[in-house]
């Protein structure tokens, strides 16, 4: 969580720098800020050290009062069970993709969903007005319609924090440093370098939404093809079974 930390320390310091040099109208400074990108958010998530306590899903209900009965993520326990082999506990963690492109921003007939500059998908409760067509819309069942204020809710990276330059609350709080946030747009991120150093997988890639969350270690029998909280559809395998545990 320290490199995290440094890492998504230097990508804010980076923007502040550049941002002051423009204002400023410092010369040389600004010239050399301006070609710089602006950081684009993603997280990488290691299942190699998930250990399933669900440290995250309790630190994003208390930072983002999420109401009761509902998450903005949270971690899906299974048991995989194959031919030959004892059983083994699979941990995901599950939360908004961030994606790229969302197939919840074009259905909003109100433009309440929005991508933001650095590549978070929000949504402005101001015109949401509760339809639920992004939730039905989105692969990841990672929407769902706030009881408590009548509109569209979701993860949002904590952009509350991290334009505070504080890491998502699901990140600070991660016990075995498996989430690991930071700007895809930096090679020398601590995200950027997990992806060069490691095979990843990205939920239900079939769906072409170039997600922003990537998977280490996600087991190859789920394939990713998540379709809802409580049912799991891998593809056929005679020499294995997925039970939900929780």
């Amino acid at each position: 969580m320290d490199t995290n930390r440094r890492g998504f320390l230097g990508a804010v310091g980076r923007v502040t720098i550049g941002a002051a040099a423009s204002i400023a109208g410092a010369g040389e400074a600004a010239e050399a800020a301006a070609p710089a990108l602006a950081p684009h958010w993603g997280m990488v998530v290691d299942l190699r050290k998930c250990i399933g306590c669900q440290a995250c899903t309790v630190a994003c209900i208390m930072e983002n009062h999420v109401p009761e009965d509902a998450f903005r993520t949270h971690v899906s326990v299974y048991e995989l069970v194959r031919d030959g082999q004892d059983p083994a506990m699979v941990m995901l963690p599950r939360l908004c993709n961030h994606c790229d492109d969302p197939p919840c921003l074009p259905v909003c007939p109100v433009e309440a969903t929005f991508k933001a500059e650095t590549g978070e998908v929000l949504v402005d409760a101001s015109k949401c007005v509760g339809c639920a067509y992004c939730v039905q819309a989105c692969p990841y069942d990672a929407r769902f319609v706030n009881h408590e204020t009548q509109v569209a809710d979701k993860c949002t990276f904590c952009i509350h924090r991290t334009r505070a330059g504080l890491l998502p609350a699901c990140v600070e709080t991660c016990v075995g440093g498996a989430r690991n946030f930071g700007d895809l747009n930096d090679p020398e991120s601590p995200v950027s370098k997990l992806l060069a150093a490691h095979p990843v997988s990205v939920l239900r890639p079939e769906m072409r939404t170039h997600p922003n969350v990537y998977y280490i270690g996600l087991d190859a029998v789920l394939d990713g093809r998540v379709t809802g909280e409580a049912a799991w559809h891998p593809p056929f395998d005679p020499g294995a079974h997925v039970a939900e545990v929780h």
